[in-house]
């Protein structure tokens, strides 16, 4: 039973977490691109993005890890088998609820503790890609600002950027002078003070102008050192700017601060019990894939499948509309999120209760039934069908 679980749950972490990468990873290449900033930093920020999706492929991989291992041994008549020498269906739930617990405290670490600092990280990348401060880079034939006294222009790059041609820069001064300058070639160099570089230009011309000048200064050079100043970057701000920043004794203390606004604490309460909840559930999920995984007799439809992805993401949704009417005020989030659990709790508890004890009990059985007369009646009319009936 473990082996047979622990193939499906794994591939289904994998597949889910590949399609949730590949999803994101187009929008982050074109904001990085966008923003002028290192291409490394993408894998950085899908690596923060990483544990928010396993918080939501966990609980799914359980889900179809127990049900897949039930439906193969239903379809091959080996639970039959089991049941006949007088194996219960609450003895075979003894390994998917070790895997249960197990994904549990993984889950509850994970959303509890590791996705929120994962959170602040992802974001203050973001503000560090926005502000300059990753080091973006110069855009070639485009005006670049370095910081409010000093526009960039550069024609030409060569050599992954340490060669550079067809160069035009203007600077201010704090005195209200400026100095402009072209140059045939030039490249960056670092110095001792990590906020200075130096710009080495060379066969170029440069024009100083201030206001009492009566004509401004020209000088042409053939190798000049140009001081640069990198501008200052302002600090991100500190974590827990957002809910989804603090850990669960954050929200939990947060939740009953008395120095704490009334918003601010209904935010935290309702981030809180969305995160207990959603790992609540996962000690449900065994019970639910047990009910949908084992098909009627003399069937092998695949319906429990996907009406248990269509339950579980519903759930979801749920809990999440719940968070945000909780959150507003509108309803105690302690009343907005545990409801929906407890009539999910009692609709997965009736499922099993009907699978485990009902004679002949089958709680997807009428929804078989159902869909199998619907696809009967679809077949009639499909262009096939009805040439094979014409010709009989």
């Amino acid at each position: 039973m473990a082996r047979l679980i622990a193939l499906p749950l794994f591939a289904t972490l994998l597949i889910a977490s590949m399609l949730l990468i590949l999803d994101r990873i187009g929008r982050l290449f074109d904001f990085v691109i966008t923003q002028g900033g290192p291409v490394s930093v993408v894998w950085k920020m899908l690596a923060n993005l990483l544990p928010e999706y396993l918080g939501l492929g966990i609980p799914i991989g359980l889900m179809l890890g127990v049900l897949l291992a039930f439906r193969r041994i239903a379809t091959s008549s080996e639970l039959d088998v089991m049941r006949g020498v007088g194996m219960s269906y609450s003895r075979l739930l003894r390994v998917p609820y070790m895997y249960a617990i197990i994904l549990a405290a993984l889950n509850i670490a994970i959303v509890g503790y590791v996705q929120p600092l994962a959170r602040y990280n992802y974001e203050k990348l973001r503000f560090e890609l926005r502000t300059g401060a990753l080091g973006a880079s110069i855009k070639v034939g485009e005006f670049t600002h370095l910081g409010d006294r000093i526009t960039l222009r550069i024609e030409r790059s060569q050599d992954s950027g340490r060669r550079l041609s067809g160069i035009f820069l203007h600077a201010l001064t704090p005195r209200n002078d400026w100095a402009g300058v072209t140059a045939e070639t030039g490249q960056f160099l670092a110095t001792d003070d990590p906020n200075v570089i130096i710009f080495r230009l060379t066969d170029g011309t440069l024009i100083h102008n201030r206001p009492d000048f009566p004509t401004p200064r020209v000088l042409t050079f053939s190798s000049h050192d140009l001081p640069i100043n990198l501008p200052r970057f302002e600090s991100f701000r500190t974590r827990g700017g957002k809910n989804l920043e603090y850990t669960l004794p954050q929200l939990a203390q947060l939740g009953h601060a008395r120095n704490a606004s009334e918003a601010q604490r209904d935010g935290s309460r309702a981030e809180f019990h969305f995160r207990v909840v959603e790992v609540a559930m996962m000690f449900l999920l065994p019970l639910l894939a047990v009910s949908l995984g084992v098909p009627p007799k003399r069937s092998s439809s695949a319906l429990g499948v996907f009406l248990s992805i269509v339950m579980v993401v519903t759930y979801h949704k749920i809990n999440q509309y719940a968070a945000a009417v909780g959150e507003r005020g509108a309803v105690d989030p302690l009343i907005a999120l545990w409801v929906p659990f407890l009539l999910f709790g009692a609709l997965i508890l009736w499922m099993y209760y009907t699978l485990a004890y009902v004679p002949g009990g089958q709680p997807i059985g009428a929804l078989e039934r159902f869909f199998g007369k619907a696809w009967q009646a679809i077949a009639r009319y499909l262009p096939g069908r009805r040439r094979k009936e014409a010709r009989a």
